[in-house]
């Protein structure tokens, strides 16, 4: 069959049929036969003994960085098939995290046309660039979406009302995964779906517009403004931190998924039956002890709430945090996955699982993105929670980012801290084009930016602030007043190249990292915003490559076993 393959499973299964018998065949001959099924020949088509003369030439070329030959060998199924289809396996949703590597080929095109795509961010604001470490690397920050959507009989059948089918989907499952700028360590941040924020506007690819909230609204809610950029807007809109792609899964994907790698193992510390007498819970039904889960099972794990801590969504995050890590370890033992057949599964239900923006529309750069995640050992992985309050009033069964704590994680993950306490290689800030101007002739604007969702703007604090850089020489700060608007964090901001140089110039003098300096057109001169992170007076609260992940995190190694703590109303 000649040119891309379709959706059909027709397509796809005769392929693997033929994977499967080339793989029987093994050796030059199943290279052979691998390349007639891609380019449409049967298995006899062609010379055999001249495939396999072919085939010992290629051997000599040498490969390029994808494990592929160069030159017209890399046209031909590589000897090592086998291994680059498990090395693909790796590449996708949490499997994302063992970045083990690999192109998986086979039936390229087909693969290629099961990812769904769509836009990165659908906000309005331009997210800020990624500041190079002083070796030139650059982080990677990708988002990971759970979907809860009731939109096909699949999904349906897996959990759910049915007054539930068919509305707007929820961003059940929220994790950041920041990948260091040397590639040593992986930070994970979850962020709870029951989070109280402020949703910023979104314009939804029909063209639909979703205003910025004006009263703090649940954080699942941001997919159904638009899709999965929205959620992204959201993220950047409380954190700041860049989202340079992002990664959405349903309940039928994860479901594909378990089943397709053959189980994870997890741990409860009790009998747990995750069903209350009114019908609430997951239903998961499990032994003390480690039991291996997949499928519907492991959908269940990932969605309990109800029998796990006190019974919140906090508990749940945790939970899934386990599920995670231990994938992490059960993939790179490579004890499931030696079957051909099962790592096609495989391939094929992460494809069709997923949706992803679209700067990660192919199976190879899913592959390169891989690559890059295959780089972290498992003891540098640092699963986390955002540090959180309940909330009081109508919203106390919901929480808040706790005031210090959250910004410190945010700010970790912005700065390149590993989460883990190990040092790593720290930025280099690159020197500006211009040079500053005498201190003295630097016009500062300096606004109080303190306020939160959940508190009030410390009094004061701009005039503060102004204080000290009046004491440092800047004898042209002023007070902006006017302007109360929340900042999560301290930032200085500057309309052109020209005046980086004098925003530097502030940074260094109050000692704000100088990659919370950035350029913006939404200002005319250097304005300064106090954020939440300085609400009192005294040294901006920043140590120098000594930051330490805050306990409320809730901070879970890649390495660490843990068993779940079940709620003894839910044991049996």
């Amino acid at each position: 069959m000649g040119g891309p393959v379709g959706r059909s499973s027709m397509p796809g299964e005769e392929t693997r049929s033929r994977v499967r018998r080339a793989d029987r065949r093994g050796g030059d001959e199943a290279r052979g036969d691998s390349r007639d099924a891609k380019s449409g020949g049967g298995p006899g088509s062609g010379d055999a003994a001249a495939s396999g003369e072919r085939g010992r030439r290629a051997e000599g070329h040498r490969r390029g960085p994808a494990g592929g030959t160069r030159g017209r060998s890399s046209r031909r199924a590589p000897k090592s098939g086998k291994r680059r289809v498990l090395r693909w396996s790796a590449s996708v949703l949490a499997v994302l995290i063992l970045g083990t590597g690999g192109a998986g080929y086979l039936y390229y095109e087909y693969l290629n046309s099961n990812i769904k795509k769509e836009d990165l961010t659908l906000g309005d604001k331009q997210m800020a660039d990624h500041k190079a470490n002083a070796a030139g690397q650059t982080p990677l920050n990708i988002l990971l979406i759970g979907s809860d959507a009731r939109d096909s009989e699949a999904n349906q059948k897996l959990g759910g009302a049915k007054e539930t089918f068919g509305a707007p989907p929820l961003a059940d499952v929220q994790m950041l995964l920041h990948l260091s700028a040397d590639r040593s360590n992986l930070s994970v941040v979850s962020m709870p779906r029951d989070t109280m924020l402020k949703m910023p506007k979104c314009t939804a690819p029909d063209g639909t517009v979703y205003p910025a909230s004006t009263r703090d609204v649940q954080t699942n809610e941001s997919l159904g403004r638009g899709g999965p950029g929205c959620t992204v807007a959201t993220w950047y809109e409380l954190t700041g931190i860049r989202i340079d792609h992002f990664m959405m899964i349903d309940f039928a994907g994860v479901v594909s998924m378990a089943d397709a790698i053959g189980g994870v193992p997890v741990c409860v510390d009790a009998n747990i039956h995750s069903r209350s007498a009114d019908g609430k819970g997951s239903g998961l039904k499990l032994e003390k002890g480690t039991t291996y889960v997949q499928g519907e099972q492991a959908l269940q794990w990932l969605r309990t709430r109800y029998g796990f801590e006190d019974n919140t969504d906090l508990g749940r995050a945790k939970a899934q945090h386990q599920y995670m890590n231990a994938m992490v370890r059960q993939l790179r033992k490579g004890t499931k996955l030696t079957d051909p057949a099962k790592l096609m599964n495989l391939a094929e239900a992460a494809t069709k699982a997923l949706t992803v923006d679209k700067g990660l529309d192919t199976v190879k750069k899913l592959y390169d993105l891989a690559e890059e995640f295959k780089k972290v050992p498992t003891k540098r992985i640092t699963m986390s929670t955002m540090p959180n309050v309940y909330g009081t009033g109508v919203n106390s069964g919901r929480v808040y980012p706790k005031a210090g704590d959250a910004e410190q994680l945010f700010r970790m993950v912005r700065d390149d801290v590993p989460l883990d306490g190990k040092a790593s290689k720290r930025k280099k800030p690159a020197e500006p084009k211009d040079p500053s101007a005498p201190v003295g002739e630097i016009a500062v604007s300096v606004r109080n930016g303190t306020a939160t969702d959940a508190l009030g703007p410390a009094s004061g604090r701009a005039g503060q602030v102004a204080d000290q850089l009046k004491n440092a020489g800047f004898g042209r700060t002023t007070v902006n007043s006017a302007d109360v608007t929340g900042a999560a964090r301290t930032g200085i901001l500057y309309p052109s190249a020209d005046l980086e140089g004098d925003a530097q110039a502030v940074a260094k003098a109050l000692g704000v990292p100088l990659s919370q300096v950035k350029r913006s057109t939404d200002v005319s001169g250097i304005s300064l915003a106090v954020g939440a992170d300085w609400r009192e007076d005294g040294a901006y609260p920043v140590s120098k490559g000594t930051e330490k992940t805050p306990e409320s995190a809730g901070a879970l190694n890649g390495e660490e076993e843990a068993c779940m703590k079940v709620n003894p109303n839910y044991t049996w």
